[in-house]
């Protein structure tokens, strides 16, 4: 837990194929210490990678979790410390890899609960002794309150009374966290946690949280794309796209973000975590980003990064080097890619595009230098 005492920078790995030791290099050669890794992309042997199957999880697949323990021996080679963060769970198949259907089961039916608690029991027993992970990310942006009538970005008030209405049931993502690590802690007492809030880890939506969780190593992650409407990639399709600083669409109403609104919003779990006597560096800014291509884009990431920094909070930007989307790989500057990137993507090849530290990557970079 003491590598979180200081903050930490570091990327996101999103990759559709596993990444090599060159990859991680390159990460740490820009200065970062650790990264959040994603393997739902990867190639499985079964249905889904590492569960076998969402639809009932009866164990590790194991030819899968020997090329995940490859990609942890490689970051580790680089000097890289690792959060696992899985993006399916036995009933939670991510939408990508589900016909872009949310899939609610996980939220509906505690059996699940019973199926993700020996998933992470198992895997915490595999992974637990590798000298790479720095945490186990639990899972990657939940979201119980997408279709149980919480609003996204709803008022504080009105999250808190959504949550007592909920409290105990199959929707109570607390409760549900404590399972986890419940199951987990009998495997393995000493690794670090960390938790997404919840409507797909919104900076907010810790509002409703009624206390920290019990166990002492967890870290608590949020994600920061908002809004939402500019920096995503239906804003470049717009006849007149928003711009940044500038008036946006938020929670449903047209609002003005600049600096300021970044700042304001990023205090929503650092006030939280202050109430709950949670310390700054257990707080996690686990993702952010905006198009590459998005002319507020630089200014944007600068005022994100800025707000992170002066409050000392660990971060991950979204993405390095991703093999499947070209939409936050900062490095390709602001031009479209050539054809030879999505090429690549359908023959199942590594793109052969070259990265160099852009004028678009610069505060990042900058940022994660020592």
């Amino acid at each position: 837990m003491t590598f979180w005492d200081t903050p930490r920078h570091g990327g996101n790995s999103f990759n559709r194929l596993p990444p090599d030791l060159a990859y991680f290099q390159a990460l740490k050669a820009y200065g970062a210490s650790w990264v959040r890794l994603s393997y739902d992309k990867w190639q499985p042997a079964g249905r889904d990678f590492l569960l076998g199957d969402a639809d009932g999880y009866t164990g590790l697949a194991s030819n899968d979790l020997a090329q995940l323990r490859q990609v942890l021996d490689a970051a580790h080679a680089a000097g890289l410390k690792v959060v696992i963060a899985p993006l399916s769970l036995p009933g939670m198949r991510w939408a990508q890899n589900n016909q872009n259907r949310f899939d609610d089961r996980l939220w509906q039916d505690k059996d699940w609960w019973q199926q993700a608690s020996a998933f992470w029991r198992d895997l915490a027993v595999a992974l637990k002794d590798h000298p790479a992970i720095a945490a186990y990310n639990l899972v990657n942006e939940p979201a119980p309150e997408k279709r149980a009538g919480l609003a996204e970005h709803a008022a504080a008030t009105d999250m808190r009374g959504w949550y007592r209405q909920q409290q105990g049931g199959t929707r109570d993502l607390p409760a549900f966290y404590t399972q986890i690590i419940a199951a987990i802690r009998k495997v393995d007492p000493s690794t670090p946690i960390m938790v997404d809030a919840g409507w797909y880890a919104a900076a907010d939506a810790f509002d409703y949280w009624p206390q920290a969780l019990p166990d002492a190593r967890v870290l608590y992650s949020f994600h920061m794309y908002e809004p939402y409407d500019a920096t995503s990639a239906p804003n470049l399709n717009r006849a007149t796209p928003y711009a940044y600083p500038g008036p946006v669409t938020f929670a449903g109403q047209l609002q003005t973000w600049n600096a300021d609104r970044v700042k304001a919003y990023l205090q929503r779990p650092l006030l939280w975590a202050q109430a709950k006597q949670v310390s700054a560096n257990r707080l996690v800014a686990g993702e952010f980003g905006c198009m590459r291509r998005w002319s507020g884009c630089r200014t944007y990431l600068e005022d994100v990064l800025s707000t992170l920094d002066q409050a000392g909070l660990h971060w991950a930007f979204y993405s390095f080097r991703e093999d499947s989307w070209d939409g936050m790989d900062y490095e390709l500057g602001s031009a479209k890619v050539p054809w030879a990137y999505w090429q690549a993507v359908e023959e199942g090849r590594s793109d052969p595009l070259v990265r160099n530290a852009t004028t678009e990557f610069e505060p990042i970079r900058q940022r994660l230098q020592p």
